[in-house]
């Protein structure tokens, strides 16, 4: 973790490492001590951030710790349900909402019907109504807490197909749906919510998540997040920071060209591993699905030198070990060619169905506690 630093200019920069902190301490708690330690703060400046976060209702004291010497420390722990980010995922067919507090817990979902072809205005509205339900309480994960109504939101990230430009929320050209060629989606939603909204493409915000979730064993790790379901995509994460390129085009994996005058492609190309793919999906053959989508992890493992290789989507879901052992047979026979001791693992990624959902609520939350990047 970054050290802080004591100038003024930088108090958010600082707080959120403060904040980070008390985070991962979870119910336990921190000392002021123990955040000046650990952040190179001096014990004024964390006093004094800390006072600014029991004033904002972020932390609280949570009773006092044994100490080695002197008197007991008194240790402060992060308030979770002082803000909750909905987190969207908008497939071609569906609509996926979560609610999480401020540690990425969840804490209600939604699930519903969706038609990206229905228009963009129907899209929106339809989308709204579901962060609203959320926001309202109608709707609590089973064995939650419910929380007062309306409950604090900071704001809504979303998570859809790309390709998309995430720092103006402008998407572009999404396969198969052309008319939403140049929507500015983050600022139509913020305008009918009246809240801040963050975009980025589906397999970035659960490559996210993953990282954050701590998916690979370092937290320093290059992996990559291969999302089949209606489509196919990736999320890469490269030195734990998630690679989106310099227009947000990185992990565009499903339109790779592997065989030329292939199958066309919804994309306008062809031979494209994601229409080869799916055209295997289709048929039912996921041995050969798999094989294909090997194929296209190995250039990735080719290129990037990643350590890892996460599945996720909801055919994957449906049948993991095919994927899993195809994929990984195709890495394998590779590292064999280059007379390496074992290939890149495969696993199928945690979170489930509704990872990409958890991914797009960090794009709000992550900032707070100086855990995302541009």
């Amino acid at each position: 973790m970054a050290g802080g630093v004591n100038l003024l200019g930088l108090r958010s920069h600082n707080a959120a490492l403060v904040l980070d902190l008390l985070r991962t301490a979870g119910e336990a708690g921190i000392s002021r001590l123990e955040l000046a330690e650990r952040t190179g703060l001096t014990p004024q400046a964390v006093s004094k951030i800390t006072a600014r976060l029991r004033a904002d209702g972020l932390a609280v004291e949570a009773g006092r710790r044994a100490s080695t010497g002197g008197k007991p420390r008194t240790v402060l722990r992060l308030v979770p349900d002082a803000g909750h980010a909905v987190g969207l995922h908008l497939d071609r067919d569906e609509l996926r909402a979560v609610l999480c507090d401020l540690t990425g817990t969840v804490i209600a979902e939604r699930r519903s019907p969706l038609d990206l072809g229905a228009g963009r205005e129907a899209v929106v509205e339809g989308a709204a109504r579901e962060v609203e339900a959320l926001a309202t309480g109608a709707v609590r994960a089973p064995g939650a807490v419910c929380a007062p109504a309306p409950l604090p939101v900071l704001g809504v990230g979303v998570a859809l197909p790309g390709p998309l430009d995430h720092r103006h929320g402008v998407l572009h050209r999404v396969t198969g749906f052309p008319e939403w060629d140049g929507f500015p989606l983050r600022d139509a939603l913020a305008r009918r919510l009246g809240m801040p909204v963050v975009v980025d493409k589906d397999t970035n915000a659960a490559a996210l998540g993953l990282a954050l979730g701590g998916a690979a064993e370092e937290a320093s790790a290059s992996f990559a997040y291969l999302h089949l379901g209606t489509g196919l995509g990736a999320g890469l994460v490269i030195g734990g920071a998630v690679h989106r390129g310099a227009r947000t085009g990185a992990g565009e994996f499903g339109h790779q060209v592997v065989q030329l005058d292939g199958p066309p492609c919804d994309c306008g190309d062809r031979g494209c591993i994601e229409a080869l793919c799916l055209a295997a999906v289709a048929r039912g053959d996921m041995a050969e699905a798999a094989r294909v989508l090997g194929a296209g992890a190995a250039n990735l493992a080719g290129l990037l030198d990643i350590d890892l290789v996460l599945l996720g989507g909801r055919t994957v879901a449906a049948h993991p070990e095919p994927f899993v052992g195809g994929v990984g047979a195709v890495l394998d026979a590779r590292a064999r060619r280059e007379g390496s001791t074992g290939g890149v693992p495969v696993r199928v990624a945690p979170g489930g169905a509704r990872g990409v959902a958890e991914g797009a609520a960090q794009l709000l939350l992550a900032p707070l506690f100086g855990r995302a990047e541009d």
